[in-house]
């Protein structure tokens, strides 16, 4: 039996995984300068457009990094 307390734990933590993106990805698109960054790549021409955007992603990129650790730190204690 303690072997499905582990799973439930789990995936209770997946679930509420799941919900901190969920509403990160809505929160996200009311955001108005995310992916509009200054350093973020965009490049238009006749009938194409080409969209790289560097700097959003590192931002993201380092925000994730640090909400991680913090969570990994608080789980050890």
């Amino acid at each position: 039996m303690g072997e499905f307390r582990h799973l439930g734990w789990i995936l209770v933590l997946l679930g509420g995984g799941l919900l901190l993106i969920g509403l990160l990805l809505v929160a996200a698109g009311r955001l108005p300068f995310l992916g509009r960054l200054p350093g973020d790549i965009r490049i238009q021409r006749g009938g194409w457009t080409f969209y790289f955007p560097v700097v959003t992603c590192l931002l993201l990129s380092l925000l994730l990094t640090l909400l991680l650790n913090l969570i990994v730190r608080l789980l050890r204690h």
